[in-house]
């Protein structure tokens, strides 16, 4: 019998992926070790191209100022984003598939100046000549230490389901305050991005195929069946 997978991601995504998990037999433990709060922001006084968006979390909590950009061009991570960006009236030109980065790339021989709405914690980006990029933080990742009833039960260690590299680092460090054994996790990342912040000393490390919730969910099952 497998065991289950401890998932750490912040609401709503925790309830989505937890429901998506059950739905292909994989059982669920743990609880949110984040929460997502708006912040205060304003956009420059100057018109953009588009907007380049790398996490759901800036439609959910960018507030009322977004109404002001919905005739601006959405360029997205990936699917989840881009549906969370027309569910608030905008149009996604693009659609990206592993990360913000490739999503540049696939600009390059245009001359775009693009708003990046974001959240605080956010990776550099490379971009093309041609393509300025300006970071407005429209929400910022609080996150919060390992209760000790949770932490109770992943003395024995287990699978851990991380989807996003702040998470990943923030875990490391609670099993390190905690005195959780590196040793007995075996981490499963959404992408390689996630390696350097979850650090060495593990069990094993998985990570994704594609960086999507179901191809994750998928490789956290197949982990947990080897090790039940």
């Amino acid at each position: 019998m497998s065991r289950p997978a401890f998932l750490l991601r912040p609401e709503p995504g925790w309830s989505v992926s937890a429901a998506n998990a059950r739905a292909i037999g994989l059982g669920i433990e743990g609880e949110p070790l984040a929460r997502v709060e708006p912040v205060s922001w304003e956009a420059p006084a100057r018109s953009f191209d588009g907007l380049l968006i790398g996490s759901a979390n800036v439609f959910r909590h960018g507030g009322p100022g977004l109404a002001a950009l919905r005739d601006r061009p959405v360029h997205c991570v990936g699917e989840t984003t881009a549906e969370a960006a027309r569910a608030a009236g905008f149009t996604v030109e693009t659609v990206g598939r592993g990360g913000l980065a490739p999503v540049v790339a696939s600009l390059a021989g245009r001359n775009l100046d693009l708003m990046r709405l974001c959240g605080e914690a956010r990776i550099a980006l490379d971009v093309p000549a041609g393509i300025a990029v300006t970071d407005v933080i429209v929400y910022r990742v609080r996150h919060l230490p390992i209760a000790p009833a949770l932490a109770e039960q992943m003395r024995t260690g287990g699978v851990v389901v991380l989807h996003s590299a702040e998470l990943a680092g923030h875990f490391a460090s609670e099993c390190d305050r905690l005195g959780l054994d590196r040793s007995s996790f075996e981490p499963v990342l959404i992408g390689p991005r996630l390696v350097p912040m979850i650090g060495t000393g593990w069990r094993a490390v998985h990570i994704a195929e594609r960086p999507e919730d179901a191809a994750l969910l998928a490789l956290a099952a197949q982990v947990c069946s080897k090790a039940g």
